[in-house]
């Protein structure tokens, strides 16, 4: 744990008068011989945003709350700090007894190695939490070790966050999720994302006025939505149009998707298959007697994992089946499973 102190120390370029603070911020709750960085932690937090809301309300004298607040938080998310905490070695440095978060650190290390510029909405690997916890924590140990003097605590600890996310940035980057609602929304266009899994994969389809547009994966949902929109947006970007495909469907007056005799069809589709038969569970059940919501989800065991997609709200039981039976075959479709 000392050489660990001493090389933190040299990361961020500051001697600390109370190491037992740093050695405090380099342990996992799971390390159960010492106390953890949790506390560390939640000071951390608080530290660092009104830090970079100081930062950025300087730096950008013209610029409103609004947008204040996105680069706040872009610089301050678990996205950014977990890259700081590779690229600036911290992360070889923090004591634990949890197996599992050796091979996800790993994974992500090996994926912002690969990476060429500033990534400000997730990479194809979702950031560790804990990551961002030990920024956090190696943040709140010199924050307290300075005698909480602000100021102070952003000379020294302001270096490890370069590059800073700037305006520019932003732009260059904008949020793909809310850049393609934005999109479509001036153009009077509904969009709808649809999250499935197919066994241990996360997969989300993008559909524009019923119509599929693109799809992404990933084991973890976010990344999963973030890379079909990327998709969907560059699509859109290059006006390709899209396929909706040779079912018969139906785009309903609240946006919703619906395939006449869904739940039969996918019947037929699980004996051609040679799959089990589809299995439907309900998921919601709300409303008085006389004014009744239900949403079902169906599953399909195949020898690839299980199929499973939600449906929408409907207000009677074989409705909210024929839903969910209607997006599975959807999406079914459009991944070329059929």
């Amino acid at each position: 744990m000392e050489e660990a102190i001493r090389a933190v120390e040299e990361i961020v370029g500051y001697k600390f008068k109370e190491k037992t603070l740093l050695k405090e911020a380099l342990t996992h709750p799971s390390y159960a011989e010492s106390q953890s960085y949790q506390r560390l932690e939640f000071v951390g937090d608080a530290a660092l945003g009104l830090a970079l809301s100081n930062h950025v309300y300087l730096a950008y004298p013209d610029l409103d709350p609004g947008q204040l607040s996105l680069l706040r938080a872009a610089n301050i998310s678990t996205e950014k700090l977990a890259r700081v905490a590779v690229r600036q070695g911290l992360y070889r440095h923090f004591r634990h007894n949890a197996v599992a978060l050796r091979d996800k650190v790993q994974d992500f290390v090996d994926a912002v190695n690969a990476e060429d510029d500033t990534v400000v909405y997730g990479g194809v690997v979702k950031a560790p939490k804990i990551l961002a916890d030990i920024v956090e924590s190696v943040a709140a140990a010199i924050y307290v070790d300075v005698n909480f003097d602000l100021q102070t605590f952003w000379v020294i600890f302001r270096g490890l966050l370069e590059p800073i996310i700037t305006q520019k940035d932003l732009q260059q980057q904008p949020q793909p999720v809310t850049m393609l609602f934005e999109l479509c929304q001036k153009q009077g266009k509904h969009v709808d994302i649809r999250h499935w899994r197919k066994g241990a994969k996360n997969i989300a389809s993008i559909y524009v006025d019923g119509r599929f547009v693109a799809s992404g994966s990933s084991e973890q949902k976010e990344i999963a939505k973030l890379n079909a929109a990327k998709q969907a947006l560059s699509k859109l970007s290059q006006s390709i149009p899209t396929n909706p495909g040779m079912l018969e469907f139906s785009v309903r007056l609240d946006g919703s998707f619906e395939i006449e005799g869904a739940k039969q069809m996918l019947h037929e589709l699980c004996g051609k298959k040679k799959w089990p038969k589809p299995t439907y569970s309900i998921e919601k059940d709300t409303g008085l007697p006389h004014d009744k919501k239900f949403v079902y989800s169906v599953q399909i065991p195949t020898v690839d994992g299980v199929l499973s997609m939600q449906g929408d709200e409907r207000s009677r039981r074989k409705e909210a089946e024929n839903s969910a039976a209607s997006y599975l075959i959807r999406a079914l479709k459009e991944s070329n499973c059929l």
